[in-house]
C-alpha cells in the first residue's frame, strides 16, 4: 500500500518505469489533485517514511508508469477502450489495515472523495 492517486498510462510501450503521458494527462492531473489536496498526509508526498524511504509524490500523485509500469491495467484499458477516466487511489500505508482504525481513514479521505465527486 501506499498513500498517492495513480493516474493513467501505467504502461509504457518498452516496459520502462517512466513518465506515460496519456491524451488526457492534464485533466488526469486535475482529477489526482482535487483529491490529494483535501488529504494533507497524502499531499506531503512522502507519507510512507517508515516503509518506504525513498519514495516520493509530488503533490500526492504519480502517473502509473512512473511509480512502477503495469502492463494490461485496468485503469489504462478502460481509458483506451470505454473512454472511462479511471483513477487508482491508494488509501495508506498499510494495505490491510485493522477494523478500529477504519474510522481514521474516513475522517483522512472523507474531504477528499467529496471533492474527487465535485469533479464530475
Amino acid at each position: 500500500g501506499s498513500l498517492v492517486v495513480n493516474y493513467p498510462f501505467d504502461d509504457d510501450e518498452q516496459g520502462l518505469a517512466v513518465y506515460s503521458k496519456s491524451p488526457d494527462d492534464a485533466v488526469f492531473q486535475m482529477l489526482a489533485l482535487a483529491y490529494s489536496k483535501e488529504n494533507a498526509k497524502m499531499y506531503q508526498g512522502s507519507p510512507c517514511k517508515d516503509m518506504y524511504p525513498t519514495e516520493y509524490f509530488p503533490h500526492g500523485i504519480t502517473n502509473g508508469a512512473q511509480w512502477y509500469n503495469v502492463p494490461g491495467g485496468m485503469q489504462d484499458w478502460n481509458y483506451l477502450h470505454t473512454n472511462c477516466f479511471e483513477v487508482t487511489i491508494e488509501l495508506g500505508c498499510v494495505k490491510y489495515p485493522r477494523a478500529e482504525e477504519l474510522p481514521k481513514y474516513w475522517a483522512q479521505n472523507r474531504r477528499s472523495l467529496l471533492q474527487f465527486m465535485k469533479q464530475v
